[in-house]
């Protein structure tokens, strides 16, 4: 006998609801947990794919996914110079956001150093990695941009040649990939009156010195791009991504570059680690939090129901004790009842999840060892909620079966 078929049998209506019900709180307990996975997969993804063995950023920040970073791009040919290190490249990134054909459109940009990276290494669907300097750009497919559309940003307007997949920024933004050149001109670019107003306050403030008086040629300079003024340093860029020669030692690279005032250097996994302990570290509390609330909730919520269904059952289970049944059959009934509608609401809860978690704005994962180990909290939950109804049943009286 157990009373979970019972109800099925005499109430399929109200206890294919009650399933229901618990399967979607422990749907969003499912997907807490998978929405975590997803913040911290999308937080490292750049890191792991680059697999750059050491970082370069500026002195005392933390990198350019954590904080703005900006090193002169003349520190690649430093970098080459330090025994033990194979190739060093630009690294430029930065988040846009823009009106794309009337609607919202962001865009986390990661510069290739061209003509040594363009792009080849990442997981294109359709298209072809880059294959000019400028104009030309991949896209992840979660920004919606199709194969040979145009974006215009900033002042040039850029080619899709390309659709990659999964490719996420640290705060989930869908990646675009340009030319080192052409994200800086993306990052970098100014208006036209503000280019004018800066050209002539340049000129106002070499008509007022010294030098421009005596040497008023000079001032024809001043009223030239900025990139074309001698003065004037190459953008700066985000980082400096090393990869080091088999057999180099890190740690001896580390020591070197730790000596110059001017840098901080992290290997790959210092990267991961400041990005997880920073960026990823609030977000994994609250959603800790909301699961453990969450967690209590269905909890009380399947231990209400429990007792329901026994107070629905007091004639039956007076019957029963009328006729001889032992209590731990009686127990064991109800203990049965909780399980079947634990493993029935996870069942729910496990099918939806699949269904639904791909429409998320963001990635949820799940992985096989935390759905482990929510079957177990679920198995807890069940056994624990069960008491109420057991607490219950053994308060029947035999007397109540001829009541």
């Amino acid at each position: 006998m157990n009373l979970a078929i019972k109800d099925i049998q005499h109430s399929l209506g109200r206890f294919a609801l009650t399933a229901l019900g618990i399967g979607m709180l422990l749907m969003v307990v499912m997907g807490m947990g998978g929405i975590y996975r997803g913040i911290e997969k999308d937080a490292t993804l750049l890191i792991d794919r680059l697999g750059a063995d050491l970082w370069v950023v500026q002195r005392d920040t933390r990198g350019p996914f954590a904080e703005v970073s900006r090193v002169p791009a003349n520190l690649i040919h430093r970098m080459l110079a330090v025994p033990g290190v194979k190739s060093a490249r630009e690294f430029v990134y930065h988040t846009v956001q823009r009106e794309h054909q009337g609607k919202l459109f962001r865009m986390a940009i990661l510069g290739l150093s061209w003509p040594e990276d363009n792009g080849a290494w990442l997981p294109l669907t359709s298209g072809r990695p880059l294959g000019a300097s400028h104009y030309e750009m991949i896209a992840d497919k979660s920004l919606g941009l199709g194969l040979g559309q145009r974006v215009r940003l900033g002042k040039e307007t850029y080619t899709v040649v390309g659709i990659t997949t999964s490719m996420m920024g640290s705060s989930g933004d869908g990646l675009g990939f340009f030319t080192v050149a052409d994200s800086q001109a993306i990052q970098f670019n100014t208006s036209n009156e503000a280019i004018r107003l800066e050209r002539a306050a340049r000129l106002a403030r070499g008509e007022r010195s010294e030098l421009g008086t005596n040497q008023p040629s000079l001032l024809e300079q001043a009223i030239k791009p900025a990139y074309e003024l001698p003065s004037t340093a190459k953008p700066q860029i985000s980082a400096v991504i090393v990869h080091l020669s088999p057999g180099a030692d890190a740690q001896r690279v580390v020591e070197i570059v730790s000596g110059w005032r001017d840098v901080t250097i992290y290997t790959q996994q210092g990267q991961e680690t400041l990005l997880l302990r920073g960026t990823v570290e609030k977000v994994r509390k609250q959603i800790g939090l909301f699961r453990v609330l969450l967690t209590v909730i269905a909890g009380i919520v399947m231990a209400l129901i429990l007792y329901t269904l026994t107070l629905d059952k007091i004639h039956s289970i007076a019957l029963l004790k009328l006729i001889g049944a032992p209590d731990r059959m009686i127990l064991g009934l109800i203990m049965q009842q909780a399980l079947f509608l634990g493993t029935l609401g996870y069942a729910v809860a496990y099918i939806l999840g699949r269904k639904i978690f791909p429409m998320f704005p963001r990635r949820v994962i799940l992985t096989n060892e935390d759905l482990f180990m929510l079957g177990w909290i679920v198995l807890g939950i069940s056994v624990a909620s069960s008491f109420l109804g057991i607490w219950k049943a053994t308060q029947v009286s035999p007397n109540e079966a001829v009541a």
